[in-house]
């Protein structure tokens, strides 16, 4: 699933391409992927929109257009948005196209049909609920600790919950915890201060090499030009089974589960100790 970098990297890239470019037209192959409003009146009223911004929050892409309106973007599992010339065929994962003034086109490419589009006026409308982004200056080891005060919930649980911090998904969780020597198993509320301070330090560290990597490409995640990001290659324990070895001490990674999520570790470097 992208996470916060991937769309960081999307976002990014996609800005000096979009920034006042007008929305001709949108086709949709499939009307499963627009929440809201209705199919048809989503591409009645986009049509002639000029997009002023692109931002990001959480996971999700906001495309700020001139009537006051968002487009709101979220790629779930399998997404990516991908700019083409109109001329290019669209391959048959392309669920929907938006049609630009200069001849190219955003095209939300998604494999397994989970991604959503919204056409809001107002974003908080849908991304109100998201935690603190974990790259903002507003975020401080001290917000972390208060977060976690009295947490019993396991930490992997809580840095991929949306609403505790904002596009932490599954594979960044696992490097930060893995980079903070912290179990996955671990009560939130367990953590000292030390840990916490680790662990903050931790999911900056590891954000910012993935943006700076453009995403990670463990499976269907594309960058808009339809290249691969790299930031796996740096992985030192999410998605690495089948005899791996830990790269600080030899031991075997091991995989568990954690709420429904294949959570991956290193036994000896993260002992539970709690």
């Amino acid at each position: 699933m992208p996470e916060l970098p991937e769309v960081e990297t999307i976002k990014n890239e996609l800005l000096p391409y979009l920034v006042n470019r007008r929305i001709t037209g949108v086709t949709l192959f499939w009307e499963g992927i627009v929440r809201q409003p209705s199919a048809a009146e989503f591409s009645s009223c986009l049509k002639g929109k000029r997009i002023i911004e692109v931002a990001r929050r959480g996971k999700y892409l906001i495309f700020s257009l001139t009537s006051s309106e968002a487009l709101v973007i979220h790629l779930k599992m399998t997404g990516s948005l991908l700019l083409r010339s109109a001329s290019a065929e669209p391959d048959k994962f392309i669920r929907a196209i938006l049609h630009l003034d200069n001849g190219s086109e955003i095209r939300f490419r998604d494999p397994r049909k989970f991604g959503v589009m919204w056409l809001v006026k107002d974003a908080d409308t849908v991304v109100a609920k998201l935690g603190p982004e974990p790259l903002e200056a507003g975020f401080t080891p001290q917000v972390l600790a208060e977060r976690l005060r009295n947490r019993k919930a396991p930490i992997k649980a809580l840095l991929f919950d949306q609403t505790f911090i904002a596009g932490i998904g599954n594979m960044y969780a696992d490097e930060a915890l893995f980079a903070a020597r912290i179990h996955p198993l671990r009560s939130g509320g367990s953590l000292s201060p030390e840990e916490i301070e680790s662990l903050y330090g931790a999911i900056q560290r590891v954000l910012w090499s993935a943006i700076g990597n453009k995403g990670a490409s463990t499976d269907t995640y594309f960058r808009p030009d339809g290249t691969r990001g790299a930031a796996h290659f740096e992985f030192q324990v999410a998605h690495r089974l089948g005899g791996k070895l830990c790269s600080n001490c030899g031991t075997p990674i091991e995989r568990i589960v954690v709420r429904n999520r294949g959570t991956y570790f290193c036994p000896k470097c993260q002992a539970r100790g709690d």
